[in-house]
C-alpha cells in the first residue's frame, strides 16, 4: 500500500509538473506500481497474505472470547 501511495504523489507531480518530478524519466515515476506488484505477487506466493488473514481472525477469535469471559464474570447473581 506504501508503494502505491508513493506511486500515486509521484505520478500526480509529474503531470503537475511540480520541479523536480517534471523533469524525471517516466520509468522512475512508473518505477512504485511495478515494485507494488511484485510485493502483491510475492505476498500471494508466499502465503504471507493467507497468515496475515489467520491471525487476525484468531486475535478476533480471543478477543470474543475473552469479552464473553468478562460478561460471566461481572453478571450479577439472580436470587432464584
Amino acid at each position: 500500500m506504501f508503494l502505491l501511495l508513493i506511486g500515486l504523489v509521484l505520478l500526480a507531480l509529474k503531470l503537475a509538473l511540480v520541479a523536480p518530478v517534471a523533469s524525471w524519466e517516466w520509468w522512475w515515476v512508473l518505477a512504485p506500481f511495478g515494485l507494488a506488484a511484485l510485493w502483491w505477487w510475492y505476498a500471494d506466493a508466499s502465503g504471507y497474505t493467507k497468515r496475515k488473514v489467520m491471525q487476525k481472525a484468531d486475535q478476533r477469535k480471543r478477543d470474543r472470547i475473552e469479552k464473553h469471559k468478562d460478561a460471566l464474570r461481572s453478571s450479577p447473581k439472580k436470587p432464584r
